[in-house]
This record gives structure tokens, C-alpha cells and sequence, in this order.
């Protein structure tokens, strides 16, 4: 085989495959198949990723193989392109309408069996009535209402597996066929059960793919916000093409109200762009040459010429999409369990079922003590109803009320909606093991400079000599170092423009390397640098502040002297500055009980100084970006593998990689997605806040749902097997059980995530 022969991903969309164990059964169906490598299953956009190895099976092939588990394919495609699309929505509304109709098909004629019925048995015997309801029943069991699940048993039995359809056919036909000795031997009718039992089955799979697209409504709403045409520069004509025509390093004409159409960089113009869809941040942003700009926000003012950087699967909404398909597709450690319980779920259903059916048939009196007194509370318990009739209703009963479906449904729909969730807050946590791992964290590691700082110098303090004016040292200083190019330099230009004073004309201007700045201004000679170079230069006055020099650079502020012909001026300090929501994000972090450790390659003197004011407590200054790994490696062993750490995901990533979980965070399309487990979209660390809030109340859905989902199962069976349950009562509570998952899921959109500043 030659080197250059590659696997096949083929991609198949299965709108049947519902829950977990849906899942389950075509993963152990499609691992049978020869060449078949790794299988991903994704319940949130009903997708199965599978790769196959060369000379394994085509897409037709892996099409037959699902569909013999008792699931429909609606769509194969063998590229391994971001195919994410109309398409998927429209399949998926396909499904909806069929489930719509197939269930008003069944749901009619139950209603008129149900009304028909009450009469017949509370008052008078209706004449030809067991016919009219074999007749009425017959399209609900056998013909659209129930073929397609009929269909799906059958594929599934000779597949040798066994999915939630095996139960209600087992359910629903039995009853239905039994009910036809009726007309040769008087006995009571089971026709009815059997319709009512496949309708409400039918309604179940209705309400689910419903509540199910509520579930996933943040990926939906991401994939229908993209812009669909953008307005180009060719040839000196603005002209209006399609998304799909866009090329990278065309540019973008945006006008006020426009949508971005990809994510670019600013060549000309300003104006305020709304990112909440990227940030969750409603404030708009000031954008200018050349800032970044990222696909499907909005432009609000301004007028902006932008040069297209990135297209297709490659933008950064793009991306954010495809995390978020990773995280709901993926398994988190504690669905082992779900997956083991409900893999031999249905034989050991099937086997209570019998068990009970041959219990009640062969020892029917010796039972009927336990209906006796079910009866005293339960109506629709019948302690004179004789063996078969009492066999037939618990063996039907405990087919119809399990429930795997709600195991299933218990963890992919908190990972949907918790995603979805963190996707409108610019979190994106990458998997469901990062959800898991994240809620036991204790040791939180935080970068200082862009994690904890902005990462850029600011002008901070201003001193200036007896007898000086500030305005007066700040036009001096900025007059000068505006000729500089270091950020030193920069940061006192734009500090003194902020109290708007503009620099004058320089000339002479030189740099004496690290230490500082000289130049005339209107033929005087200014003098900028450290100390020991003014000191040097025999600048006078120096010592009358060195009290204030030493109380800034305790601070860790970097401080700059600025002498006019030979005479000290005063003091500018410049420092790295706390980002505006860092005090309260710490304070967040310590109120989840976390120890908050800082990181950074930064001296000792700056490293304190910046955590003194925002609350750390454990600093380790000094450390280099490839001693950052050793240093969480010592503190995961010293607190258990129990340490998240927070970075820029860029210069961070490998020490993101040695934490337990990593978090990148970052503003737009710079971030480091592909580094961290979770990414913060938004610059801020009270994302991490947040996002932990969000791990831990994702978990906490996942564990409440797979409680109750098997606390019901657990007591619903064996009461189905003391006939105390009617199986119309059950297939209802089978019914509720899935939806009482889902809607204990959406419950988390509840949860409040913000951090208090």
C-alpha cells in the first residue's frame, strides 16, 4: 500500500438517532464492519463521522449498515469539509414534519377508539364495536402511524440489537393481534391499548425532536448568522457578490448597519462594532486601521474599508461552531455508566417481560394479594381480571415503560444546551470530559500580562518638582518621546494626549539605547531616562525625588526622569494595568473555593506588586514559558491533578496543555483555539469565573438526569411487573420520563453566570 493512501471520512446524518443509546447501537453496528476506524456520533445534529480505512466499505455500505440497526439515513457525504449548513436544518425540519404527520395519522383514529370506548364500557355495549376499533386501530398500528417503527424493530433484530422501537412493537402488536379472538371467543379487547400505546409512542418522539431543538437553539441560531453577500473593492467599483465568491485579501466595503461578512483587518476608517455575538459583550467596540475584525458582527457608524483575512471553515465563527459540535458530540467519563446500563438495556427489559408474562400465567392467585391492595388506590387495577388478561397487562406494561431513552437523553442534552449556553457568552468549553474535569478544579493558574493586565504599557502616575506644572512636565516628556518608537515611549504620548496635550516640534533628537531619550525643544535640551543616566548627565535636583521614585517602582512601576537644561522636572511612571474586572474575577475564583496561583515571567518586584492588588496568593515570578511546565507539574502534584490554568493560549500552550484544564483566553479571532480546553472569547478574566459556574452546573444536570432517568426506570419495572401499572398509564410515563430530561436541561439556561465587578 502506497505511503500516500489516505482514510476516507465519510459523514452520515441519522435523524432517527435520538439519544445515547440510539447512538450506542449504530456505533456497535458500523465497529462490525471491516476497515471501519474511529466512529464519532453527535445526537445534538444527528451526525455519525466515520473513518475508513483504504479498501473498507463505500458510503452506500455504512448507509446499509445503520439502517439494518433500524435507523434511516437522510444524507451520506464522504469529504471531510465544515459542511454545516441549511441542509442540516432542513433535514432535521424533514424529520420534525414526518414525526407531525405520522402522529395526526395514529392520533385521529385513537380519539374516536378512545371516545367510542368510554361509552362502551361505562354505559352500554356498543353493537360491531369490536370491529369498528380493529378498523380504526389498524391504520395507528400497522400502516403510517406504526410501519416506520415496525420497520425499525425488524432491521434491529436481525441486526442483533435491540433499540427502544423492539420495545413498542413487542408493545403494540401482541395486544392488537391477541385482540382478535375476540371475534371467536368472547374475552377483553386489547386493540385499544395497542393504538394507544403506539400513538403516544408517536407524540413521545414528536415532543422530543422538539424539546430537542430547543436544546440545540444556540448552535442553530449561530449557523443563520453569518452575512450572505458583502460588498467588495474590484477594479475601483464596489460591487455586491456572494459569501461564497469572497476571496482572502479582498476588500470589504462596510457601511453603517452592515453585517461583517469574514473575519479581516481594518485598512481605512473607524467606527463601533456590536461583537456580542462573539463576546457576549453588548458594549460595542472602536475599531481602526489595522484592528482585527471578526465575521457576522455588526458594523454600527462608521464607514470601514476591510481586508478580508480569513474565508469559509476557516473564520472564527466557523470555528466557534465546530468547537461547539466537538463538545456536544463528545462523552464525558460519567456517561460509562448510562452506556453500560443501557447497552443491555432492552434484553434484560425483554426478559423481565416474559418473566412476568409466564409469573402471572402460571401463579396468578398467589399474586393477586399485591393487586388487592394496589386496588384500594389505583383504579385502573382489576384484582378479578383473570390470569391471561392479568399476564397480557404486566408483560405489555414493562415493555412499554422502559425508558432507555431517557438514560440516552441525559447527558447529550446538558452538553447542548450547557454549550450552547457558554457559546452565547463567548465560552467554548471544547468536550465533555473538560465539563467534568473542570467542576473538581482547586489550584487556578493565571498569567499575568494579557491574562490578569491588559498586556500594554500605560502612563500611570505624574510627579512633577516644586514649582512645575504637570501640563507643563507632560507636554515636555511627550514632545520628546513622540519622536520614540518604544512602548515606554508610546504609553507617555498617549497618556498626555488623554488630557489633551498635544507634543510639539523636536529636534536633535537622539536615544542613548535602554536608558533614555534626549532632544531640543524650541532649542532647549530635554533630557528622559532613568536615574544613573541623568545622574550622569549632572542633572540637578534629583534628590528631591528620590522619596517618590522609590514608592512608584515598590509599586512596580517603571519610572522615568525627565530634566530641562540640566534641572529635574519630575518623575512619569509606566506600568502594566489591571484589567478593569480582574479584582472582582479573583474574588469570584476565591469564593469557588479555588487557591489562585500567578505565573510570570515578569520580576519579583512587578509580580507582587500586581498581586497584592488583585487578591493572588501564591506568586512565582522569574518563571520562563518553558519553566511554566515544571511549575504546574509541582503544583499538580502538590494538590492531586486538580489545576486549570488561564493564558494567552499562544505563548502559554504548552503549560495549557501539562493543566488538567486549559483555558485560553483572548478578544476576537487572535485567540488560540486549538490550545486549550476551554476558550474565553472575551479579554476578561471573569470569563473564567463564569465558565466554571457553567462546568459546574452542566455537571450537575448531567448527574440529576441520569438519577432520575434511572431511579424512574428502577421503580417503574418491577411496579409494571406486579401489575399495578397499566400499560396505557406507562407508555405516558415513558413518554415523560425522555421530556422531563430535556426540560431539566433547558432548566440550566436558568443559571446565573455573571460575576458580580
Amino acid at each position: 500500500m502506497s505511503a500516500d493512501v489516505q482514510n476516507t471520512l465519510f459523514k452520515l446524518t441519522v435523524p432517527g438517532m435520538g439519544s445515547d443509546h440510539c447512538a450506542g447501537i449504530v456505533r456497535q453496528t458500523l465497529t462490525r464492519l471491516d476497515g471501519v476506524g474511529e466512529i464519532h456520533t453527535n445526537i445534538a445534529n444527528h451526525r455519525v463521522e466515520v473513518t475508513v480505512q483504504p479498501g473498507g466499505p463505500d458510503g452506500e455500505q455504512l448507509r446499509l449498515a445503520v439502517e439494518g440497526a433500524g435507523y434511516d439515513v437522510a444524507d451520506v457525504r464522504n469529504d471531510a469539509l465544515d459542511d454545516q449548513g441549511p441542509a442540516d436544518a432542513e433535514i432535521d425540519e424533514a424529520y420534525l414534519d414526518t414525526a407531525k404527520k405520522r402522529l395526526w395519522i395514529a392520533g385521529i383514529p385513537t380519539t374516536l377508539i378512545m371516545l367510542l370506548m368510554i361509552p362502551h364500557m361505562f354505559w352500554q355495549p356498543l353493537p360491531g364495536y369490536l370491529l369498528i376499533v380493529v378498523l380504526l386501530a389498524f391504520p395507528v398500528v400497522f400502516l403510517y402511524g406504526g410501519a416506520a417503527t415496525h420497520k425499525a424493530s425488524w432491521r434491529s433484530l436481525t441486526n442483533r440489537t435491540f433499540n427502544m422501537d423492539v420495545l413498542i412493537s413487542l408493545g403494540s402488536l401482541p395486544p392488537y393481534i391477541i385482540g382478535l379472538i375476540g371475534f371467536i371467543y368472547p374475552m377483553t379487547s386489547f386493540v385499544e391499548m395497542a393504538a394507544t400505546i403506539m400513538t403516544f409512542h408517536l407524540l413521545g418522539r414528536y415532543l422530543e425532536a422538539r424539546a430537542k431543538g430547543r436544546a440545540s437553539q444556540a448552535i442553530r441560531s449561530l449557523l443563520t448568522l453569518g452575512a450572505k453577500t458583502a460588498r467588495v473593492e474590484r477594479d475601483g467599483q464596489e460591487t455586491d457578490i456572494s459569501i461564497d465568491e469572497l476571496q482572502v485579501g479582498d476588500i470589504m466595503v462596510l457601511r453603517p448597519g452592515d453585517k461583517v461578512p469574514t473575519d479581516g483587518e481594518v485598512v481605512s476608517g473607524e467606527s463601533h462594532l456590536d461583537e456580542s455575538i462573539a463576546t457576549g459583550e453588548s458594549v460595542p467596540v472602536y475599531k481602526s486601521t489595522s484592528d482585527t475584525v471578526i465575521g457576522a458582527t455588526i458594523n454600527k457608524e462608521g464607514r470601514l474599508h476591510v481586508r478580508a483575512t480569513r474565508i469559509g471553515k476557516d473564520t472564527f465563527l466557523s470555528q466557534v461552531v465546530r468547537l461547539i459540535d466537538e463538545a456536544q458530540g463528545s462523552r464525558v467519563p460519567i456517561q460509562e455508566f448510562a452506556d453500560r446500563m443501557t447497552g443491555r438495556f432492552v434484553p434484560v427489559v425483554i426478559l423481565i417481560s416474559l418473566g412476568s408474562l409466564l409469573a402471572w400465567f402460571l401463579a396468578a392467585d398467589s399474586l393477586r394479594p399485591v393487586l388487592e391492595w394496589g386496588a384500594l388506590f389505583l383504579p385502573w387495577v382489576n384484582p378479578e381480571a383473570s390470569s391471561v388478561v392479568l399476564a397480557m397487562l404486566a408483560a405489555i406494561a414493562v415493555l412499554v415503560i422502559a425508558c432507555p431513552c431517557a438514560l440516552g437523553l441525559a447527558t447529550p442534552t446538558a452538553l447542548m444546551v450547557g454549550s450552547g449556553i457558554g457559546a452565547e457568552r463567548g465560552i467554548l468549553i471544547r468536550s465533555g470530559e473538560a465539563i467534568q474535569t473542570f467542576k473538581d478544579v482547586k489550584v487556578m493558574v493565571l498569567d499575568k500580562t494579557g491574562t490578569i493586565t491588559r498586556g500594554e504599557p500605560k502612563l500611570t502616575d505624574t510627579y512633577a518638582a516644586p514649582g512645575i506644572e504637570v501640563s507643563q512636565l507632560l507636554q515636555i516628556a511627550a514632545s520628546v518621546e513622540n519622536a520614540s518608537e518604544h512602548p515606554i515611549a508610546q504609553a507617555i504620548v498617549a497618556g498626555a494626549r488623554e488630557q489633551g496635550i498635544e507634543p510639539e516640534q523636536v529636534t536633535d533628537f537622539h536615544s542613548t539605547g535602554a536608558r533614555g531619550v534626549a532632544g531640543k525643544i524650541a532649542g532647549e535640551a530635554v533630557l528622559i531616562g532613568n536615574r544613573r543616566l541623568l545622574e550622569e548627565d549632572g542633572v540637578k535636583g534629583l534628590d528631591a525625588l528620590d522619596e517618590e521614585l522609590s514608592r512608584l517602582e515598590s509599586l512596580g512601576r517603571t519610572v522615568v526622569t525627565v530634566a530641562l537644561n540640566g534641572q529635574a522636572l519630575g518623575l512619569l511612571a509606566v506600568a502594566d494595568t489591571i484589567k478593569a474586572d480582574s479584582v472582582a474575577a479573583i474574588r469570584g475564583m476565591h469564593a469557588l473555593g479555588l487557591h489562585v496561583v500567578m505565573i510570570t515571567g515578569d520580576n519579583e518586584r512587578a509580580a507582587r506588586a500586581v498581586a497584592n492588588e488583585v487578591g493572588i496568593d501564591e506568586v512565582q515570578a522569574g518563571v520562563l514559558p518553558e519553566g511554566k511546565v515544571d511549575a504546574i507539574r509541582r503544583l499538580q502534584e502538590q494538590y492531586g491533578n486538580k489545576v486549570a490554568m488561564v493564558g494567552d493560549g499562544i505563548n502559554d500552550a504548552p503549560a495549557l496543555k501539562q493543566a488538567n484544564v486549559g483555558i485560553a483566553i483572548g478578544a476576537g479571532a487572535d485567540v488560540a483555539i486549538e490550545a486549550a480546553d476551554v476558550t474565553l472569547v472575551r479579554g476578561e478574566l471573569s470569563a473564567v469565573v463564569e465558565a466554571m459556574h457553567l462546568s459546574r452546573a452542566t455537571f450537575a444536570k448531567i448527574v440529576q438526569n441520569l438519577i432520575w432517568a434511572s431511579a424512574y426506570n428502577a421503580a417503574a419495572i418491577p411496579l409494571a411487573a406486579l401489575g399495578l401499572l397499566h400499560p396505557m398509564i406507562g407508555v405516558i410515563a415513558m413518554t415523560a420520563s425522555s421530556l422531563s430530561v430535556i426540560g431539566n436541561s433547558l432548566l440550566l439556561k436558568r443559571v446565573k453566570l455573571s460575576v458580580d465587578k
